[in-house]
């Protein structure tokens, strides 16, 4: 023992290599252990101080905050006090000629602008009277223009009124004209129908044969109608006439005093012109039209078509 100890061993038994690296282990799972128990008492002192500060800014023990509202306040503060000395000293003519046409009639926030940049309004009792007279004036003349305009209103609503009783008049009065004007146009289809069919048929009865009929009614109408069929021979006698004058001429000459009574016309004209081409062959007729001008052509024309005939009421005289 005396010659290890001297020998600087030691009495206990050599470790071994599993036991040095156990040991090794230990130290540094310690060192470990420590470095995170510091960083864990960081993170708390941190997390308190950040808590702390919560606390205080939610109790209003915020200082620097407080500190902080009062300088801003005071800036603001500050600022205000040199535009309100700009807008006096009338800095750059921003106080009389910017902000007193804005401004100037407001009482009392006026007085930022600078002297002479706005009138102070003060009514005496003699400018209040007046201006209440005319106040009384202006309520006088508007009341009596209102009453003016309600008459003229009124008037309007009665015209309107009138008018519509008019109108319901007017519309019961077609209505009950409705069936007189289908009876009519049924009577004249019909008159239509029996002039084709009867009086200008190619069977049709001789005039002397309507000439006995109407010798048999009424003396007055019979003497009237018969005065219209001795009227109507003698115009046919001398219609017959110029049907023979104008067949015996060439077409163009026809044509040519056709076209100058036209020109001349005072409104018999085409009657005339038609009933002589009607009278006339077809040949000669076409032949004197295809010579005339071409918008007189067309008038007469338009004339002789048949369904713009109309009978008379003795039946014996057309439109013609």
């Amino acid at each position: 023992m005396a010659e290890l100890l001297e020998n600087g061993g030691s009495v206990l038994p050599p470790v071994s290599g599993d036991e040095k690296a156990a040991r090794k282990q230990l130290k540094e799972d310690k060192k470990a252990l420590k470095k995170e128990l510091k960083e864990q008492r960081k993170a708390a002192k941190l997390r308190e101080a950040e808590i702390a500060e919560r606390t205080a800014e939610l109790n209003g023990d915020d200082g620097g905050g407080v500190a902080t509202l009062v300088v801003t306040f005071i800036i603001i503060l500050i600022w205000i006090v040199i535009m309100l000395l700009l807008i006096k000293l009338d800095v750059g003519g921003f106080g009389s000629g910017v902000l007193a046409p804005i401004i100037g009639d407001i009482p009392g926030i006026n007085r930022i602008l600078p002297e002479g940049s706005y009138t102070v309004q003060e009514k005496t009792e003699f400018e209040s009277d007046g201006t209440n007279e005319e106040l009384v004036n202006n309520l006088e003349e508007a009341n009596l223009y209102i009453k003016r305009l309600e008459n003229e209103l009124r008037k309007e609503m009665e015209d309107n009124q009138a008018l519509q009783n008019e109108n319901e008049k007017l519309q019961a009065e077609v209505t009950r004209l409705e069936p007189f004007e289908q009876n009519q146009a049924q009577f004249e289809a019909e008159k239509e129908e029996f002039y084709k069919n009867i009086v200008y048929a190619d069977n049709a009865p001789d005039e002397t044969v309507y000439q006995s009929y109407y010798e048999l009614i009424e003396p007055d109408i019979a003497a009237q109608i018969y005065a219209q069929i001795l009227q109507k021979q003698a115009d046919d006698e001398e219609l017959m006439q110029y049907v023979k004058a104008y067949s015996s001429m060439k077409a163009k000459e026809a044509a040519a005093i056709f076209d100058k009574m036209m020109e001349e016309d005072t409104g018999d004209a085409v009657r005339l012109i038609s009933k002589i081409l009607w009278q006339m062959s077809a040949e000669n007729r076409g032949a004197i039209l295809d010579k005339m001008t071409e918008s007189y052509a067309g008038r007469i024309t338009d004339y002789m078509e048949p369904r713009s005939h109309t009978a008379t009421v003795s039946g014996l005289t057309t439109g013609n």
